[in-house]
């Protein structure tokens, strides 16, 4: 047995040891995850570094101010320490990014709703309904605790077609309340190669808490499927959702697409070319709409190769399928009274980049369709798979009163806004 002082000594030194492993643990850790809130990812694997450090600023800015602080407690000097104290300033100021660009960007969306839908165009949405949704763009304690989710009635795994013996299927999210309901039918992504009705499935439920049948569709994937074999399994969804649509509470005057990635792409052709349905609205959440110019012009870093995705997708080349590749672009569908818009697109994304979102919304402004673009600077691709980060925040606020004002809107009118000098 050691002699007590030797052990009071040892527990000294422990606690000594742990007082300045921690705050260099800390800065560390903030200072890594910091980074990327400005990095793009080089390769797949750290892809989600890029999409999620953004997303979990307010965590990092929590970080490293206590970062920071415990180094200063400890009294620094010399020149590790003050290069030790330069990297958690740099980490704070970097993980403080997305939040100090927030106000402008969601002042910037604020004015553009009022612009384009009304000054008061959430005038004539029940009172009920408005009283749901989210009181403020971004609630730092939502960042922290989560964002509540509330009952809904859930059916999973409806088989709805079977193309080529592939069993599709579909997720049925509804009220609590038996009742008609206008209905958001919503397409995953995946780069047309992955993914399930399961995606997001937090977004489903919010929304169908919130007054609506929301109906989370399948469709066959490539290289296997390819091109024009999606928007088909999205018509076959529609059909089978039209044929039940007593059965579910929908109401089928007050339809709106939506989908994310290549999910929202197979919206945008549905709902600017044909559909079985009477489209309401769209909402699309970073959604390619020119292929051949995004094989043209492929992000820098390239981190999923967008060029061998689209020849998956389609089969080959630009050069070897031109019209293909053009009957595949939602933005050749473009022309006057198309349902209105909602272009969710992110300002960092290395997957599909912001700019085909601004030429899209210039094309639709041009055609005089009602088209509204939040473009979020800090964000990257599938920014919303952090259901409660500020990015996700802004895009939902804004996306339950877009689909509020389409679907619920007692005064909704389906007028075409001026053209503007845009058209190219």
């Amino acid at each position: 047995m050691l002699p007590k002082n030797n052990g009071k000594k040892l527990l000294l030194l422990a606690a000594f040891s742990v007082s300045r492993f921690i705050p260099r643990l800390l800065s560390a850790i903030g200072l890594f995850f910091s980074l990327w809130v400005i990095l793009p990812a080089p390769t797949l694997f750290l892809y989600p570094l890029a999409v999620g450090s953004p997303e979990i600023s307010p965590w990092l800015v929590g970080i490293n101010t206590i970062a920071l602080l415990l180094n200063l407690l400890g009294r620094p000097n010399g020149k590790a320490y003050i290069i030790l104290l330069i990297c958690n300033l740099c980490a704070l100021i970097l993980s403080l990014l997305p939040l100090m660009q927030f106000p402008a960007a969601s002042a910037a969306i604020a004015t553009q709703m009022q612009a384009v839908l009304g000054r008061n165009y959430l005038a004539t949405v029940p009172d009920a309904d408005r009283a749901q949704m989210r009181s403020q763009p971004f609630i730092l304690a939502d960042s922290f605790r989560g964002i509540a989710m509330r009952d809904v009635r859930s059916d999973r795994a409806i088989v709805f077609a079977n193309p080529d013996g592939v069993s599709l299927k579909l997720n049925l999210y509804r009220p609590m309340q038996i009742g008609k309901y206008p209905a958001i039918i919503t397409i995953y992504g995946g780069a047309w190669q992955k993914g399930n009705p399961d995606y997001n499935e937090e977004f489903s439920r919010y929304m169908a808490a919130r007054g609506y049948c929301v109906v989370a569709i399948d469709y066959r994937h490539a290289p296997k499927y390819q091109f024009p074999a999606q928007l088909e399994d999205v018509q076959a969804a529609l059909s089978y959702i039209k044929n039940h649509a007593a059965d579910w509470s929908i109401d089928l005057d007050r339809i709106a697409l939506m989908g994310r990635s290549a999910g929202a792409h197979l919206a945008m052709l549905t709902a600017y070319g044909s559909s079985v349905l009477p489209v309401r609205a769209v909402v699309n959440y970073y959604g390619p709409n020119d292929l051949i110019r995004g094989y043209n012009d492929p992000p820098f870093p390239d981190a999923i190769n967008v060029r061998a995705v689209l020849r998956a997708f389609l089969g080959g080349t630009p050069e070897q399928l031109k019209e293909l590749y053009r009957r595949a672009s939602p933005i050749n569908y473009i022309k006057p009274n198309l349902p209105p818009s909602l272009l969710v697109y992110a300002g960092r994304d290395h997957i599909v980049q912001a700019k085909f979102g601004r030429s899209l919304y210039e094309r639709l402004r041009a055609t005089g369709d009602r088209a509204i673009l939040l473009e979020i600077p800090w964000a990257e691709h599938a920014f919303d798979t952090i259901f409660n980060g500020p990015s996700n925040q802004l895009a939902l606020y804004c996306t339950e009163r877009f689909l509020a004002w389409a679907l619920k809107s007692s005064d909704y009118e389906f007028i075409p806004l001026p053209k503007t000098n845009a058209a190219r």
